[in-house]
């Protein structure tokens, strides 16, 4: 029996998968806010009782965190924790236990993810064997990537996210320069995020680019969280809000740009597949022209681009099945 933990700067998964004929079931899950709780040893004090309630027994566990892993510990890049393997193998009283990016995670679980487990924005040319990217805006921007040694693939992970962003366009070149004011670096997960997108906004409606009407002001002064606001209202045909409909579109072209710079950049012929919370949410704006046009657009290298895949991951829960693929036998994976 494998633990698996998908922890994030919003929410944190943990699971139970049970290996049965040579395939991995899902036998418990619980959902954790990572906010709630000051680490993941106190999660998983909370969530050890209910495996052995059940009769569950661990026998190794790994755990995708959102950060950059660093030997035997990794800082939570939007949250304030510190994991360290040897206070995880203390709590779990286990030696067999892993810490990996989360979006290695998510490219662990990528080639053994089945069609219904996705939607395919562009068919493509698959290069069996080729190269995979995965880009999966969150709380964060992630990125990772997978090669294949000729007998099996091996994922690993990337800080591509905190790259210096690249405006592609008069308006985004404005974005820029209105955030260099106020940061000392702008990257992409400035604006390519669920925390990113109300900075798109801000600029927006600050800039006069639309104007903010007097009911969403009232909703996003009493939301929590101003992401699922913005988007929800984008995504309505009524009532119609201009500023929010110009906020995704920009955070889609400026996504999609992304993604294909990293597609250039691990030459993925074997398929580009968008992971985490944020685009299964926008799957519609994700499937207007302008994603694929912003995508393509790289001049010479679209004839490349144009034969690669891309995917978007609707399976609920990749960083889990990944983190539990990696437990099970990601040593034979790692070169």
């Amino acid at each position: 029996m494998i633990l698996a933990g998908d922890v994030g700067g919003t929410k944190t998964l943990l699971a139970i998968y049970v290996k049965k004929n040579n395939e991995l079931q899902l036998a418990l899950k619980q959902r954790f806010l990572s906010a709630n709780y000051a680490g993941l040893e106190h999660i998983l004090a909370e969530f050890l009782p209910q495996v052995r309630e059940q009769g569950l027994t661990i026998e190794r566990a790994a755990f995708g965190v959102a950060g950059p892993v660093f030997e035997r510990h990794v800082k939570i890049t939007n949250l304030p924790w510190i994991i360290t393997l040897p206070r995880l193998q203390d709590a779990l009283g286990l030696e067999r236990v892993s810490l990996i990016n989360d979006v290695q995670a998510i490219a662990y679980a990528a080639p053994h993810l089945e069609a219904g487990d996705l939607h395919t924005l562009h068919e493509g040319e698959p290069m069996p064997g080729g190269n995979i990217a995965i880009i999966a805006p969150g709380t964060g921007l992630g990125e990772a990537y997978l090669t294949w040694d000729g007998e099996q693939y091996h994922a690993y992970a990337s800080e591509g996210g905190h790259a210096d962003f690249g405006p592609t366009d008069a308006l985004e070149i404005e974005l820029l320069r209105y955030y260099l004011l106020r940061m000392d670096h702008v990257s992409y997960e400035r604006f390519c995020s669920g925390s990113g997108l109300p900075n798109i906004y801000a600029f927006l409606r600050e800039n006069r680019y639309a104007m903010e009407p007097d009911w969403l002001r009232k909703r996003l002064e009493e939301a929590d969280d101003p992401t699922p606001v913005i988007v929800e209202a984008a995504l309505k045909e009524d009532p119609y809000c201009e500023l929010c409909s110009m906020t995704l579109s920009m955070f889609v072209s400026i996504l999609a740009a992304e993604a294909g710079n990293l597609a250039l950049k691990v030459n993925a012929r074997g398929g580009v597949y968008l992971g985490g919370g944020a685009p299964p949410r926008i799957l519609p704006a994700l499937m207007h022209q302008r994603f694929m046009q912003s995508f393509l657009h790289k001049g010479r290298m679209a004839d490349l681009l144009i034969r690669m895949p891309v995917h978007v991951i609707t399976h609920p829960n990749p960083g889990l099945y990944g983190a539990a693929l990696y437990a099970q036998d990601g040593e034979k994976r790692v070169p």
